[in-house]
């Protein structure tokens, strides 16, 4: 395959083994194809379609971002990879696969794993990204699409760097309200500012640089974490939703492997860094709003870098999350500065 740019700015290597396929890195596509509000959020400039039943998407990541910004060592923020992914699995539902716009999606499972971490670093120019999916419709007893799961791999400026996938449902308002048990609606007013307060997790402690973004709050219990959900915050919350959006959960499962990693016994005085290099995630229930979440740790490696994190709230399971955490270099002194 032979990936042709017409952006003079950047370059993409070639990738053996495929088809001619041309994208393009020079603007974002409509950003209702990958159901974000704002532009500046919409990762995904291009696709083509390769077969029956897979394509490839072309994106571009940021240098530099709010919320997914570079680590300490220089290296993109691996959830890139999964907010990418959320949005190529939109993009091909709609582009390529007849899903009508304005269907709803309801996710049940997503993973990632990062097999080159040294791909992610951040380069003099924006990176050129390359998904290749496989797309696998599932159906229901009559035989009607219910669902897909996209299996992707990632390159970034040619370069493999991992792999990932996620699955889930497709409904109309209907059938998504009978699931909700309430009436469908996108609308909801905004609640007031959630600021944080002196339960919340500081940023050094969770690998943020800005108060508004640090979603771990602390509980009476050492093991439990509270969810800090803001509705106010302008990526986690792209646009309304009657529920606690599946970015929301992955960040807050991110936060969690961050903290407890770090700050396990053996790596709290070694002065390494470490960075999310995998993460599966299966959904259970829909988180609701204005009702408590927590986080809490169900198993830990030996070596304090694979974890198995639950997400509930009250007695009902939300999801459930497993992480593997690698070295990635060393970490600089803590300065204890950070943006609101």
């Amino acid at each position: 395959m032979s990936v042709v740019l017409d952006d003079p700015r950047t370059t993409q290597a070639p990738s053996p083994g495929a088809g001619n396929e041309v994208l393009s890195f020079l603007q974002p596509v409509t950003r209702e194809l990958v159901h974000r509000t704002a532009v500046a959020e919409v990762f995904v400039t291009d696709g083509v379609r390769t077969g029956a039943n897979t394509f490839s998407v072309a994106a571009q990541w940021p240098r530099d971002h709010a919320l997914y910004h570079p680590d300490e060592n220089g290296l993109n923020d691996p959830l890139l990879c999964a907010e990418t992914l959320r949005q190529a699995y939109f993009f091909g539902a709609h582009t390529y696969f007849g899903v009508p716009l304005g269907s709803r999606f309801i996710g049940q499972d997503v993973s990632f794993e990062i097999t080159d971490p040294a791909a992610l670093r951040v380069g003099a120019v924006p990176a050129a990204v390359v998904l290749h999916g496989t797309w696998t419709e599932e159906h229901d007893r009559r035989g009607r699409r219910a669902g897909a799961r996209l299996d992707v791999t990632f390159t970034v400026d040619g370069r493999p760097c991992g792999r990932g996938h996620t699955r889930g449902l497709m409904v109309d308002d209907r059938r998504y309200g009978l699931l909700r048990g309430r009436p469908a609606t996108a609308e909801g007013a905004v609640s007031p500012r959630s600021v944080p307060d002196a339960r919340t997790v500081g940023p050094g402690r969770v690998g943020r640089l800005r108060w508004k973004d640090c979603v771990l709050q602390r509980d009476r219990f050492g093991r439990r974490w509270g969810l800090r959900v803001d509705r106010d915050h302008a990526v986690l919350f792209d646009h309304p939703t009657d529920h606690v959006p599946l970015m929301v959960m992955l960040e807050g499962f991110r936060q969690f492997g961050h903290l407890t990693v770090h700050e396990a016994p053996r790596n709290a005085d070694a002065g390494r860094a470490f960075a999310l290099a995998a993460l599966s995630l299966d959904c259970a229930a829909f988180g609701e709003l204005g009702e408590e979440i927590v986080l809490e740790l169900d198993e830990l490696s030996p070596d304090g870098c694979t974890l198995l994190v639950a997400a509930r709230q009250g007695e009902k399971l939300l999801a459930r999350a497993g992480m593997t955490w690698t070295c990635v270099g060393s970490r600089a002194p803590r300065l204890g500065l950070a943006s609101w």
